[in-house]
């Protein structure tokens, strides 16, 4: 890991700062914590659900590949709750616009 040693934090950060638009490191730091708290969720809610769902274990393939179409609005109402809680909620309203806009190739309204 290369360290700037002008202002003392890792170089990726600053990247991440940068192309985020983004005021501080700390400000990376928590978009990184709720990256992680959005999958971590996701994963830890899959395993029991369908557990409930398919107590015998055999989950059929229709339901794996719903499972699929369903996970990334899922995904991204975590993402936005999560980046609420850790006051990120701007920062990940743009991002999701920006992801719709490049899934649906919508043009911006300015």
């Amino acid at each position: 890991m290369t360290i700037n040693t002008e202002v003392g934090q890792p170089s990726w950060i600053q990247k991440l700062q940068t192309r985020w638009k983004v005021k501080n490191a700390f400000q990376v730091i928590l978009i990184l914590l709720v990256f992680a708290c959005t999958g971590t969720t996701v994963l830890l809610v899959k395993k029991p659900l369908f557990h409930v769902a398919f107590p015998d274990g055999d989950i059929p393939t229709w339901v794996k590949i719903m499972y699929w179409v369903f996970i990334l609005p899922i995904y991204n109402v975590i993402l936005l709750i999560y980046g609420f809680i850790f006051g990120q909620f701007k920062f990940f309203w743009e991002f999701e616009k920006k992801m719709f806009r490049r899934i649906f190739g919508m043009k911006r309204k300015d």
